[in-house]
């Protein structure tokens, strides 16, 4: 199978590529590299093309397009400084109020 030969790859793994390839060129990347990228994550994500023999269609279960915690925390961070130490004192209290009972 030469390089770029995209016959192991299942339909599900290309509909990803190209939509990941969109929003690369949504973000102004050119055409080429945005699908040089989209295949190379495909590839991160299922571990390359899963049209084989048996074992086919195993999930790795660690995608590389996640973000995980990365994004937790953005709204309490926007919120004013005051807010959030108000909110960790009534948690605070209540807290020490359950513990009591």
């Amino acid at each position: 199978m030469p390089r770029g030969d995209k016959s192991a790859y299942t339909d599900k793994q290309e509909r990803k590529a190209d939509h990941i390839a969109e929003g690369y060129e949504k973000r102004g990347v050119s055409e080429k590299e945005a699908e040089r990228r989209a295949w190379a994550t495909v590839n991160k994500d299922d571990g390359g093309g899963k049209k084989s023999g048996s074992g086919r269609g195993k999930s790795t279960g660690h995608p590389a397009a996640r973000k995980g915690g990365r994004k937790g925390g953005a709204a309490a961070a926007a919120r004013p400084e005051a807010d959030r130490s108000a909110a960790a004192r009534k948690g605070w209290e209540t807290r020490r109020r359950k513990a009591a009972h």
